[in-house]
Parts: C-alpha cells; structure tokens; sequence
C-alpha cells in the first residue's frame, strides 16, 4: 500500500503497473480540496500524450495498480 500526503499530491509522479494505451508514466496536474482540506478531484496527465484523466486519489494507494514515482 502506498502511503500518500494529500496536501503533497500535487505534481507527484506516478508509474502504471499495467500500462494503459502504451502510457506508464504520469503526473499529478490537478487536485481540488473542499472547504475541510479533503482531497474531492484529481487529475493525473499522461507524460509522453499529455492526455488528462480524472481518477480518485484513493487509487494511487493501490500498489498493485500505482507505484510512486517514475520506474
């Protein structure tokens, strides 16, 4: 299990255990907090397409599908 700071999410790299159309390698563009300080968006952008894809943070916490950093 991946332990992750909410509040240090942002531009945090990522690598797909799986790739998902060829991309192994992401980036953490976007995440919006509520009034609380609760993560409720995140966005993570493909490095080599730039292509954008909105997921719950929660699933960066799966190690069998997320490993932290670039691999």
């Amino acid at each position: 299990m991946n332990k992750i700071n909410p509040k240090k999410l942002h531009y945090s790299k990522w690598t797909a255990v799986t790739p998902v159309n060829k991309e192994k390698h992401f980036l953490v563009t976007g995440v919006e907090f509520d009034e609380e300080g609760e993560v409720i968006a995140c966005e993570i952008e493909a490095v080599i397409s730039r292509r954008a894809i909105s997921i719950q943070w929660q699933e960066l916490t799966d190690d069998t599908c997320w490993l932290f950093g670039w691999k």
